[in-house]
């Protein structure tokens, strides 16, 4: 049985894929009767991607990434060869830290994203299960006791804006799995594969 994280992330990739794609179907549909035009319902426009070139390993186009999926990054501060950014988004914060990056902060080996409950404390055993139950998302337990969502991905010079956003799609899944088993660790790990 596939981790829920891998499954929702399949889903998503499924659905996104254009409706060209899809066989025929073996007879065209009767014709209808002319309706009258609906109005379509508003919707927000789509953001459209920031133009110009990409590269994952850059903090800068995640920051851009990001900004156009409705969430906000801004950089916290750089150390090392690390550079974290602090987000906010509708689902909630986190952070995004790059490693193995250049003198100026650019061409970053790696991304690790982050999120920290602030009110819950599985048991060691529930976040065991937990990570026995997920391809690819890990909980940690800090010394005060509060659990950490982690996602991490190497990076490279040939990634392209729509493979990041499949990782940040990952990064989404494992959000949405960590606060369902936040919610009732028992019964998560119950029906966990």
């Amino acid at each position: 049985m596939m981790p829920r994280a891998l499954t929702a992330l399949l889903l998503a990739l499924a659905f996104a894929a254009p409706a060209a794609a899809q066989a025929p179907s073996a007879r065209p549909a009767p014709a209808k009767a002319a309706a009258p035009k609906a109005t379509p319902p508003k919707t927000a426009p789509a953001k459209a991607a920031p133009a110009g070139p990409f590269d994952a390993r850059d903090p800068a186009s995640l920051i851009d990434l990001l900004a156009s999926v409705d969430a906000k990054a801004v950089t916290d501060r750089r150390e090392g060869d690390g550079v974290l950014l602090k987000v906010t988004s509708p689902a909630g914060g986190f952070t995004a830290q790059f490693a193995g990056c250049s003198p100026q902060g650019r061409a970053c080996s790696a991304v690790q994203f982050e999120a920290v409950a602030e009110r819950s404390s599985p048991t060691l055993a529930q976040l065991n299960g937990f990570n026995q139950s997920s391809l690819t998302c890990r909980l940690t337990q800090d010394r005060a006791g509060k659990p950490h969502v982690l996602y991490s991905t190497l990076l490279f010079a040939g990634d392209t804006r729509q493979e990041m956003l499949t990782q940040v799609a990952a990064w989404r899944a494992c959000l949405a799995d960590f606060g369902a088993f936040l919610k009732d660790p028992p019964g998560y790990l119950a029906i966990a594969p």
